[in-house]
């Protein structure tokens, strides 16, 4: 199981708080003694991710420039997400209108582009893609010179596809025009981080937290210093951003990654709560039932596991719900629904290929744990000359293992825990390595480490790693 957060923008508020040694204050805001970039710059996966936040972002910058919509009912029974999408999809036909009558109008062509990359990703249809290129082009075909905003939706879009040199240099053009664009800064961060430039990426959220401390930026710090190893500091940053949250989507979304967090260090009884919290705002969100799947899951509760798994890869079919599903399932011993997830898998890998997203991350783990050893070590190089970063250090060094290429695997996997993360996944593949080697008494160390931190990071390889632990010593 392969716990990752997705980097979008979430919408942008300030309430400046009171400093202290967690928490970010008035004016230069900051972490730990100083501010931010103080952290050693040291780690799904695209910073923070949710369905709603970056919709909400676009709804308000539409409804501006077509001249507003119609407010959605405060008795609106449906999920904050529901609600969004369909306002989204109101206003994305008023700014086709408008642009009918003024297809000059580059400032909507912009918006429109950037609207389109967040319908391709919340009704996971990649379509939208071409679209929203389209329709960004054309805002800077009608004016290259001070257009900001089709330059961050450009970012934007080669994020989404995971063309993260291009996303950044999209991002930086757009700060030479407008060098106070807190989004844009957001963009650089996700490009960054995936790129491996974590110290890029440190500053990057830096000055988001300088230029406007909402949520956005308290989000991104969050994933910042998670990947950095404190997850006190990790926690308190997804803490102040809840603290900013007015909106259920927002309520919701913030709930997401507090489960997230403490499901990674194994804590089921926290990361159930939030779960559940943040369903009680956003009924049916995906992320959230997710969570609940890998929580019913750890607890041993398959029957509420595979409900929960089925609900989210029918409300969100993205391949690496339905490798996780599949995993689930080669861990029940249920082998042939296990290769029909493993089969959408690939249906809709290659649907996203076809619409320019690349995704052979998580292609080389399927392919390590289920396929093909060769498969898996091409697509872990693959990954690993599209951005050295930990992910694909991790993802290459057990593709490497899987070929029994171990001594090269080796180093792969100092890489990708080497800069003080938490990751379980990556410390145990590191410690099976090892043992391949022979090397009995670093393997007993690091897979320790790994069942420390969390012994249900996956219900498949938590019990391998027990075993490990087992061949080479025991416990600690």
């Amino acid at each position: 199981m392969r716990l990752s957060r997705i980097g979008i923008l979430s919408w942008l508020v300030v309430r400046p708080v009171a400093p202290d040694e967690t928490k970010w204050g008035r004016g230069r805001v900051g972490i730990g003694v100083g501010r931010l970039g103080d952290v050693t710059p040291l780690r799904k996966s695209v910073v923070v991710g949710g369905a709603v936040a970056v919709l909400v972002v676009l709804v308000v910058a539409l409804s501006n420039l077509v001249g507003g919509g119609q407010a959605t009912s405060a008795e609106d029974s449906r999920s904050p997400v529901a609600v969004a999408q369909d306002e989204l999809s109101r206003l994305i036909a008023r700014a086709q209108q408008r642009l009918e009558v003024n297809p000059r109008d580059y400032r909507t062509w912009a918006e429109l582009g950037s609207a389109y990359v967040e319908q391709a990703r919340i009704t996971v249809d990649s379509s939208y893609y071409p679209k929203a290129e389209g329709a960004l082009q054309t805002s800077l075909d009608l004016n290259d010179t001070s257009n900001d905003v089709a330059l961050t939706g450009m970012g934007l879009l080669a994020n989404a596809r995971h063309e993260f040199p291009t996303a950044a240099d999209w991002a930086r053009r757009s700060l030479e025009v407008n060098p106070a664009g807190a989004t844009t800064y957001g963009v650089l961060a996700d490009a960054l981080t995936q790129l491996g430039d974590y110290g890029g990426a440190t500053e990057a959220v830096q000055q988001m937290l300088d230029l406007r401390p909402g949520i956005p930026a308290f989000t991104r710090a969050s994933y910042d210093l998670e990947l950095h190893g404190n997850i006190d500091g990790a926690r308190s940053a997804l803490e102040q951003a809840l603290a900013e949250a007015y909106s259920p989507a927002d309520v919701a979304f913030c709930r997401t990654y507090l489960g997230y967090l403490s499901f990674s260090q194994g804590d089921l009884d926290s990361a159930s709560e939030q779960y559940e919290l943040g369903l009680q705002q956003s009924p049916g969100d995906a992320l959230l039932l997710i969570g609940q799947a890998r929580v019913a899951a750890a607890r041993g509760e398959e029957e509420a596991a595979v409900a929960a798994y089925q609900e989210v890869v029918t409300a969100r079919p993205r391949p690496e719900f339905f490798s996780e599903f599949g995993e689930y399932l080669v861990s029940l011993g249920r082998t042939e629904e296990a290769d029909e997830q493993f089969g959408v898998f690939r249906t809709v890998q290659r649907l996203f290929a076809a619409n320019g997203v690349r995704d052979s991350l998580t292609l080389a783990y399927v392919e390590a744990d289920f396929g093909d050893p060769a498969a898996a070590v091409e697509a872990g190089q693959a990954e690993w000359a599209l951005r050295e970063n930990v992910d694909a250090a991790d993802a290459l060094a057990w593709a490497l293992h899987s070929a029994g290429r171990d001594a090269e695997a080796l180093s792969f996997a100092q890489r990708a825990t080497a800069i003080g993360g938490r990751n379980a996944l990556f410390i145990y593949h590191r410690g099976i390595i090892e043992q391949a080697l022979g090397r009995a008494e670093q393997a007993r160390q690091t897979l320790d480490s790994a069942l420390d931190i969390n012994p249900y990071f996956s219900p498949l390889h938590a019990p391998r790693a027990k075993e490990a632990l087992a061949a080479v010593g025991g416990p600690l």
